[in-house]
């Protein structure tokens, strides 16, 4: 179901960038009818839900695309961008993937057998949030109290808990967490995110009382530019030999900073090596 969905959502990004002509920061699309898209009627709604109650999407109206009726939502992120690099530690600047492809993601950690979602610079909470509606316990952890307060105004409005923290994900006590069968979620792109990866990774790995080797998921690139220092396993070779950590899964879904590339975002799911 995850693959199929992912790849239907790749389809209607790919079409909707032909047809739309926004100039909007940030514009992306979800589907108005769950009959059109395979989705539960309760999980569509509740995605639309995140987006309407999200300051970040400032205004919205409905496209019909691959005679699937959707809703627009356009807005802007600059604010949190600019306001996300202020910290020492914030490795990884706000940049928001899909909603939809947030979901995806979610399906997809609960398919793997996950039971926790711990999103490690959840930026405005949503793949935390697309965690919690389909029944996974949830952790949105971020540095920036800006977007935690954004969080915090979501959670508010949607009822739904996903669990917003500030903290420093490279200091936090995840022991706190009583986690089981986790998955980490680790912000940022090769080379930014690797920071991140390295203060984060070790801690995860001092966890006593894990019945299941956690999963980490990471954000890579199809396409490598010339001055990238690791061109392997999407940008993140080196990183998956020095903590001896296997591929397990790999699916591309819409993000920000792919909407007018012909190729979208791999997020690779991986455990350490037995």
């Amino acid at each position: 179901m995850s693959q199929k969905l992912s790849n239907a959502i790749t389809s209607l990004k790919t079409e909707f960038m032909k047809k739309s002509k926004s100039t909007s920061h940030i514009h992306e699309i979800i589907p108005a009818l769950s009959e059109q898209f395979s989705i539960s009627g309760h999980d569509l709604r509740m995605l639309h839900k995140f987006a309407e109650n999200n300051s970040i999407y400032t205004n919205s109206y409905e496209m019909n695309v691959l005679n699937t009726t959707c809703k627009v939502y356009q807005g802007d992120v600059n604010n949190y961008w600019i306001n996300s690099l202020k910290h020492d530690t914030s490795y990884a600047p706000f940049y928001p993937i899909w909603i939809l492809s947030s979901y995806a993601l979610a399906l997809e950690s609960k398919n793997l057998g996950a039971e926790q979602i711990i999103d490690i610079g959840s930026g405005d909470g949503r793949i935390a949030y697309c965690a919690k509606i389909i029944g996974l316990e949830s952790y949105a952890i971020e540095i920036d109290e800006n977007l935690v307060q954004l969080e915090n105004e979501i959670l508010a409005s949607t009822k739904i808990d996903f669990r917003p923290m500030i903290a420093d994900a490279t200091k936090f006590d995840y022991t706190s967490l009583e986690l089981s069968h986790p998955i980490f979620f680790i912000s940022g792109l090769p080379e930014v995110g690797e920071m991140l990866a390295n203060g984060v990774i070790p801690r995860i790995r001092e966890i006593q009382s894990l019945q299941k080797e956690p999963i980490f998921v990471f954000t890579g690139s199809h396409i490598m530019r010339k001055e990238s220092r690791d061109k392997s396993m999407w940008g993140w070779g080196k990183l998956f030999d020095n903590y001896n950590l296997d591929v397990i899964k790999t699916i591309t879904l819409p993000t920000y900073w792919t909407l007018d590339q012909p190729i979208d975002t791999p997020f690779i799911f991986t455990r350490f090596t037995d």
